[in-house]
């Protein structure tokens, strides 16, 4: 059989078929299983959208109940998990690889291939649900702050900011980040749901899946920008100084975060509806951070006339985390909370109809010596 070679990065090469949902980025488009993702973003709640994802159609009133108590059961968290926390916070107090050692102790690592569906969506549920209280409890333990314990009669988005912050959001705070979190719960096969699925796809267990994929997440070119996007913020200052800065920037060679995407070849819809959510909000950092925008994306449009250079959504979900009074190191790990979702889903399909994913490498290196 002749051999297939991919484009550098996979880009654009499909490898597997999904229920789950698609982004259409020479659309500006994506959705969850068969609903456009951005009106389920206005009009749902993180809940209805985790069950549409996790369990394929969108939740009558008595389904979406239960997805939030089991949710809020799982942000339950021991008093024995706790002092883990403590234990692993004293070798790393950065909450992803604190969250990624901590896995292991939420849920078991039992191999997906000698479990029933029932049994892999209830340790993925498990996931889902207790990611927020453990990135909350690893950030306060942290901080020397006491950790809260969860409040089932909160949203989840709600008490993700509670536990957090130590202070209840307002509705208004409240509702937009959970727009962000509903948002960003799924985006097609990126880097770290791709890792999740390879890894299901040997068979291993729900927690080494989720594992995998936190450390994916991890990285500033995928889930690590939204904290970069305030630095850059209030390293521009005044908004006429953007042009002056970018320029520098990219002679340097540095990326501009916020602005970007490897798939949007329109504008991302993500970005849309949060720069709206903030506009809700309002405020100094708010106008500032669209004038920014607005001469960012003409100084790129006049720098890379070629290129089509879109706002990406961690420009705008910076800014709508820092109003609600989330810390700047948190605000990959908020990313996280949200995401999980997805890769509950995808883990949950991969191993529903699993083949190993064994691709190959081409060898570029000096001639083989032939004895």
């Amino acid at each position: 059989m002749d051999e297939l070679i991919a484009p550098p990065g996979l880009k654009g090469l499909i490898v597997a078929d999904t229920t789950i949902g698609s982004v259409r980025g020479d659309e500006g488009f994506f959705h969850y299983r068969d609903h456009d993702a951005v009106e389920i973003a206005r009009h749902q709640t993180f809940e209805a959208a985790a069950s549409l994802l996790i369990d394929g159609t969108l939740p009558s009133a008595a389904e979406e109940s239960s997805m939030r108590a089991q949710l809020a059961t799982n942000r339950m968290l021991s008093a024995e998990l706790i002092d883990a926390l403590r234990a692993i916070v004293a070798v790393t107090n950065n909450p992803l690889p604190a969250l990624r050692a901590a896995i292991s102790l939420v849920v078991d690592d039992t191999a997906t291939i000698d479990l029933t569906p029932e049994e892999r969506r209830e340790r993925a549920i498990r996931v889902v649900g207790a990611t927020p209280s453990v990135l909350a409890a690893i950030y306060r333990i942290a901080a020397n702050k006491p950790v809260l314990d969860a409040d089932p009669s909160l949203s989840h988005a709600a008490d993700y900011v509670r536990m957090v912050t130590g202070t209840a959001a307002s509705p208004t705070l409240a509702r937009a980040v959970e727009t962000y979190l509903l948002l960003t719960a799924d985006h097609g096969f990126n880097a770290s749901t791709f890792t999740a699925r390879v890894i299901t796809s040997t068979g291993a267990g729900v927690g080494s899946a989720f594992a995998g994929a936190i450390g994916a997440l991890s990285g500033p070119l995928h889930g690590g920008a939204p904290s970069r996007v305030l630095d850059m913020i209030n390293a521009i200052g005044s908004p006429q100084n953007t042009e002056d800065w970018a320029r520098d920037e990219l002679k340097a060679g540095r990326k501009l975060m916020g602005f970007g995407h490897a798939v949007y070849r329109a504008d991302d819809p993500r970005s849309l509806l949060l720069r709206e959510t903030a506009v809700g909000l309002g405020g100094e950092l708010v106008d500032q951070a669209i004038e920014i925008e607005q001469r960012m994306l003409a100084f790129l449009a006049e720098w890379r006339p070629e290129a089509t250079i879109v706002t990406n959504v961690e420009f705008y979900a910076a800014v709508v985390m820092h109003l609600a009074g989330i810390s700047q190191d948190m605000f990959t790990p908020t990313f996280t909370t949200s995401r999980v979702v997805g890769w509950a889903a995808h883990v949950l399909e991969q191993a529903a109809n699993n083949k190993i994913m064994r691709p190959k490498a081409r060898y570029v290196g000096p001639a083989v010596k032939v004895p």
